[in-house]
């Protein structure tokens, strides 16, 4: 019985220990106040807006990029509502296209909403940074798993944005993705018009 019960403790010591990590000194423990006296300041309407070219790569439960895209979005706001067209272009061929409705309330608040993601996404823009939390449905093709997804967004001071989100089932990260937005360039809007 001593045993059961040291297994028991031990067990119960490391989930504590997890939980504790997670909490405070992960990825997802950060907070849109750790970034409020960033600079410069990030505004969705003003940085994602127009055309704008983003790259990135996902990795695997294991750490290991299981793929690569390029995704070509184009984003237009009235007033505090935006609408943001994506198209993602990944190695194995596959296209993806994406659409999401973003409403920014005035205290920066972010509310989200898309075809794959489940009810409303629900985040924050402070300083040089933005939060998003939503729950996204996978494609069929990808198993069609329900994922809990936490998406950051950082400003850097030449106006790209480098993503970092994960994504987690029952609470074990699954996924990540890390890419770069950044406006495409007015000249080469031109030749693409």
């Amino acid at each position: 019985m001593d045993s059961l019960l040291l297994v028991a403790l031990g067990a119960f010591l490391i989930l504590g220990a997890q939980w504790i990590i997670r909490r405070f000194w992960s990825f997802t423990a950060q907070a849109p106040e750790d970034y409020a006296q960033g600079a410069p300041q990030f505004d969705l309407r003003t940085h994602l807006n127009g055309p704008i070219l983003c790259e990135g790569v996902i990795y695997g439960p294991l750490g290991r990029v299981t793929s690569r895209f390029v995704g070509e979005f184009d984003a237009q706001w009235n007033g505090n509502r935006g609408l943001m067209k994506e198209r993602f272009t990944y190695d194995n061929g596959s296209v993806q296209h994406r659409e999401w409705h973003l409403a920014l309330g005035n205290d920066g608040r972010i509310e989200a909403t898309a075809p794959d993601v489940i009810g409303t996404g629900s985040g924050r823009q402070t300083g040089s940074a933005v939060v998003l939390n939503y729950r996204i449905r996978l494609p069929e093709e990808s198993g069609g798993h329900v994922l809990d997804t936490v998406d950051w967004m950082y400003l850097a001071p030449n106006g790209a944005i480098v993503n970092r989100s994960q994504f987690r089932k029952f609470g074990i990260k699954v996924a990540e993705l890390v890419a770069t937005m950044r406006p495409v360039p007015q000249d080469e809007t031109r030749k693409a018009a």
